[in-house]
């Protein structure tokens, strides 16, 4: 059973998904550091120096009572809160992922394409017949091309 195990983990398309996983982790933490401390900042300041990581609203007071500056305040003090202004953070980071994705994707369909093979025969216009590209005169018909 462990022999199975190990040549099931060693086949390629597994060390590939691996391999995926790891780099898709890595740029999904570079992704949440271009939301977080590229993207949201400059969109907090023209919407009025709004911190999307910081807006949430109360669905049931801790103790003490509120008002709480943060979600971390308020989760420490037992409130029950909703951190849309995260959720915001995560729905951008995802639109940033998914055309990053897409545009890979795109990338790779694009080199897969083969150009088309140069046609290496051509049709008599006589008796249009297939003959090939370099040919002076038709085979079947004997006219000159």
């Amino acid at each position: 059973m462990l022999k199975e195990f190990r040549d099931f983990a060693m086949r390629g398309n597994v060390v590939d998904l691996a391999v995926g996983l790891v780099l898709g982790v890595a740029f999904g933490n570079i992704v949440n550091s271009l939301v977080n401390d590229v993207i949201m900042p400059p969109v907090g300041l023209l919407l009025g120096n709004v911190d999307f990581s910081n807006l949430f609203f109360v669905l049931k007071p801790g103790s003490p009572l509120g008002p709480y500056l943060t979600p971390e305040l308020a989760s420490e003090a037992g409130a029950v809160i909703v951190q849309y202004g995260a959720f915001i953070n995560t729905l951008i980071s995802f639109i940033i992922v998914a055309f990053a994705m897409f545009l890979i994707v795109r990338g790779m369909n694009r080199l897969r394409k083969q150009p088309p093979a140069d046609p290496t025969t051509k049709a008599c216009p006589h008796c249009l017949s297939e003959i090939p590209i370099k040919a002076t005169r038709c085979a079947y018909c004997n006219s000159k091309l």
